[in-house]
């Protein structure tokens, strides 16, 4: 019995080699093109990454909202993002270990709680501003970044330098900010 098992393992080798061969043998039949010329769209560039030095500043005189100012957008946003979820973690960790709800004085156990409270309200505002901050990210991406969401005008650099995550020109803000106060005192 082996040797009929070697004998089969012979002959299926050979095949696979003959098959093998004859495939490399066979060459598929080559299909001219017509000459006629057709008009296509014009070749793109390919463009590496833009990159800015870093005392780099955003100037009124380019374009507005060119490669160089998202760059430049995008990291602002990057680097503030991570000083919140730097601060929002040292806060959280040191908020953890200074407790002092355990003390018998009521007057400092309402303080502690006083303090607390207002560090996680500013602990809420970070995090929300970090969602924020992701939007602006996503619509630097977007190519939407630096324009109005309501009259799709561009918010201008001085806007976007002192408030990079910005979504309204000054008047749509004043105009959504009316609408709430309205909507609140209903």
């Amino acid at each position: 019995m082996p040797k009929t098992t070697k004998a089969k393992k012979k002959v299926s080798k050979t095949i696979v080699k003959n098959v093998s061969k004859a495939k490399t043998a066979i060459k598929p039949k080559t299909i001219s093109k017509p000459k006629t010329k057709t008009l296509s769209k014009p070749k793109e560039i390919a463009k590496g990454p833009i990159k800015i030095s870093k005392t780099y500043f955003p100037k009124d005189t380019e374009k507005y909202m060119c490669e160089k100012h998202k760059v430049f957008f995008r990291i602002k946003l990057q680097e503030w993002k991570k000083e919140l979820i730097k601060s929002n973690n040292e806060a959280l960790y040191n908020g953890s270990m200074d407790d002092n709800s355990i003390s018998a004085d009521i007057v400092d156990q309402a303080s502690s709680y006083t303090d607390k409270n207002v560090e996680m309200k500013a602990i809420n505002r970070q995090i929300k501003l970090i969602s924020e901050i992701d939007k602006a990210l996503a619509r630097i991406r977007e190519n939407t970044y630096g324009y109005c969401l309501d009259t799709a005008e561009p918010i201008g650099l001085k806007r976007l330098m002192a408030r990079p995550v910005a979504k309204y020109t000054i008047a749509a803000q004043e105009k959504h900010e009316k609408d709430e106060k309205v909507h609140a005192d209903d």
